[in-house]
């Protein structure tokens, strides 16, 4: 957790360490970020307006660094554009300042099922669909034999889709099966990490072969 705010620190510490979670705690950015960066952590819980070096920095450092580790970001920062921003820079999800604790632990324990889950299917078989070709084992995904570089989650927004080839998914579908909550509130999440992905894959993102839009229902993967 990389929050300087210590009230806010203390309360979500107490929550986190109920839930059987073992937390380490970093007060400004310089130390968030060499902690972040120094191990693998099931979950990094981080604030934005940081000391010494910004939360979004470290957000993107990261992403680059060790991608499949999930983040949370909690702000006060509470824009259209700022929760975009966040979400476009690697995170997995965006809470506004003030919260609900209870809201934030239900989330936390999604990521940590949604984990769970992608570790069991560590031993899934490679999927291939059209020149795509997605490996669980290794994290790896590539479009006629080159490698992309996706996220946690862009990868298994991928698999997913690939797993059900011309199956279309609303967008409450792939939150609750993808991210692990139904909350429709958080809809633009799935918009947000569906154009992210459409960057990566996409020979012209604003035209998509791969991943369609089904106008008034949801997004397919085109076969």
């Amino acid at each position: 957790m990389v929050e300087d705010e210590q009230d806010i620190a203390d309360i979500l510490i107490l929550h986190l360490e109920d839930m059987g979670t073992e937390v380490t705690h970093a007060a400004d950015g310089i130390n968030g970020l060499t902690l972040a960066l120094q191990s693998h952590w099931d979950l990094i819980v981080l604030d934005l307006t940081l000391p010494k070096i910004d939360g979004m920095d470290i957000c993107r450092q990261v992403s680059i660094t060790n991608p499949t580790t999930p983040i949370m970001l909690i702000t006060a920062r509470s824009s259209e554009m700022e929760r975009v921003a966040g979400l476009e820079c690697g995170a997995d999800d965006y809470i506004t300042k003030p919260f609900s604790v209870t809201e934030v632990m239900a989330r936390v324990k999604a990521i940590f099922r949604r984990m769970d889950i992608s570790n069991h299917s560590l031993h899934s078989d490679a999927v291939n669909v059209k020149d795509i070709s997605i490996n669980p084992a290794t994290h790896a995904a590539s479009i006629g034999g080159k490698p992309i570089n996706l996220t946690a989650r862009e990868f298994e927004l991928l698999l997913h889709f690939a797993r059900a080839p011309g199956q279309v998914f609303k967008r409450t579908d792939l939150l609750e099966k993808v991210w692990g909550y139904g909350h429709e509130g958080y809809l633009h999440t799935v918009n947000s990490h569906i154009n992210r992905l459409r960057a990566k894959i996409e020979p012209d993102p604003a035209k998509p072969t791969y991943i369609q839009t089904v106008w008034g229902v949801g997004y397919k993967l085109a076969v």
